[in-house]
């Protein structure tokens, strides 16, 4: 099946032609006909399958259907900066050949640019939660007119707390609107909310609930949580690795690996909330661009990041919600191609693992890398009793069990001179 099955408007087709666009996904398979038909939506869909297109291009032919002329028709409510970027871009891209004005309404910017080209005529609006609602309380935005809502990784705005933020978008549009609702997973919280603002819904399942792309290999790296950083720089040392997309959970956490890489010859950058727009673009670029070999970067910072061909992810800190590994993981083993899920896991974070096991329905293969040992259970318990270490711990270059043991060496040699002492008075 092709584009032209679905007998979209030639000014569609000749913009997915110069994209390339050929083989429709099965996401875009099932959603096209369903958006089509006026039907409300609940989709879920691995990240990376097409999603975007699956709504877009549907939306983009109801618009060019229909008389209704320099109104705000559509309304796109995503997350995070960079995934409302990456949609208002495939809009456009998708009505290169049409006269529809799409608008990327998000925060870190002036909001006059906003403004100004909102006065200048949205057809289609793309926006995060937070300044969307700035926009209306400005007076510059009005939902009246608004026929497809689209809410893009609802399951991510929950998780996020923007709950009350999506109820009254859906309160300000007309009521005979189409509702779409994309997701990645499909917890219970989602299946609740989902229930109650959809009508009817088809429901568009591509793949078994939470699960991820058969293309990608999970890995697990049984280590102490402080020895992390120096088994990260060498893998990537000694593995060579060129472009490895690294998850933490925290902003400081984040700053420590780059420093670390960097500090052993590995270009890496950074990507997370205290990082300006301008900063956090320029991170991403140089990571596509092959500048920096290692992006590092936080789970809602990741939002929207598209790599094509992004050949591993690495979980440095495992995410607090197994539901997130799915996302995290989502951005490799796109379009057929092949990808690897590394983690690394410490002796407190096996709780954390099994559920993400439990959630995926399968046990993820250990990998034991010789000097990097895990702590006995003992030790663990010992530790956690007392402040917790840092992540910037110095490199040791030897494994942690063979320092022990010279430590026990000393003792004894010590103890030894000791009892010779005693014995000779």
């Amino acid at each position: 099946m092709n584009f032209k099955s679905f007998s979209f408007s030639p000014l569609i087709l000749d913009a997915l032609e110069e994209l390339n666009f050929q083989t429709l996904t099965p996401i875009q398979q099932a959603a096209i006909p369903a958006i089509r038909r006026n039907k409300d939506i609940l989709a879920t869909a691995q990240t990376g399958t097409g999603k975007t297109a699956a709504f877009a291009l549907p939306i983009i032919q109801r618009l060019l259907e229909s008389d209704i002329k320099g109104e705000t028709q559509v309304l796109v409510v995503a997350p995070t900066r960079e995934l409302v970027e990456q949609i208002a871009n495939n809009f456009k891209a998708f009505a290169k050949h049409t006269e529809l004005n799409t608008v990327a309404l998000f925060g870190g910017v002036n909001h006059a640019g906003q403004r100004d080209a909102l006065k200048l005529g949205a057809d289609i609006i793309v926006a995060t939660p937070g300044r969307l609602h700035d926009h209306i309380a400005r007076g510059n935005v009005s939902l009246a007119n608004v026929q497809y809502l689209v809410l893009d990784e609802a399951d991510r705005m929950l998780d996020m707390g923007f709950i009350d933020d999506m109820q009254k978008v859906i309160a300000l549009v007309k009521e005979s609107r189409q509702l779409m609702l994309f997701s990645a997973t499909f917890p219970p919280a989602m299946k609740q909310f989902a229930m109650s603002v959809l009508k009817h819904p088809e429901i568009v399942q591509v793949a078994p609930e939470n699960t991820t792309a058969e293309t990608v290999r999970h890995i697990v790296y049984p280590v102490d949580q402080t020895r992390k950083l120096e088994l990260l720089s060498e893998l990537i040392g000694k593995k060579n690795w060129q472009q490895v997309l690294v998850f933490v959970n925290m902003k400081d956490v984040a700053d420590s690996v780059v420093e670390e890489l960097q500090q052993y010859g590995i270009t890496a950058t950074v990507c997370h909330g205290d990082k300006k727009q301008g900063a956090r673009r320029r991170a991403l670029r140089e990571f596509l661009e092959g500048k920096a070999r290692v992006l590092v970067a936080t789970e809602v910072a990741a939002r929207g990041i598209d790599i094509v061909g992004l050949p591993r992810v690495i979980n440095f800190d495992l995410p607090f919600l197994a539901e997130d590994y799915v996302h995290r993981i989502g951005r490799t083993g796109r379009a057929g191609l092949s990808g690897h899920a590394i983690s690394f896991v410490s002796r407190e974070e096996e709780r954390v693992l099994m559920s993400i096991e439990e959630l995926i329905g399968q046990r993820i293969k250990r990998y034991y890398l010789p000097g990097y040992e895990v702590a006995s259970r003992e030790k663990l318990v010992d530790t956690l009793n007392k402040k917790p270490a840092s992540y910037k711990k110095g490199r040791t270059n030897r494994p942690s069990n063979q320092a022990s043991a010279e430590a026990r060496l000393k003792m004894r040699s010590k103890i030894s001179k000791v009892r010779s002492a005693m014995k000779g008075k």
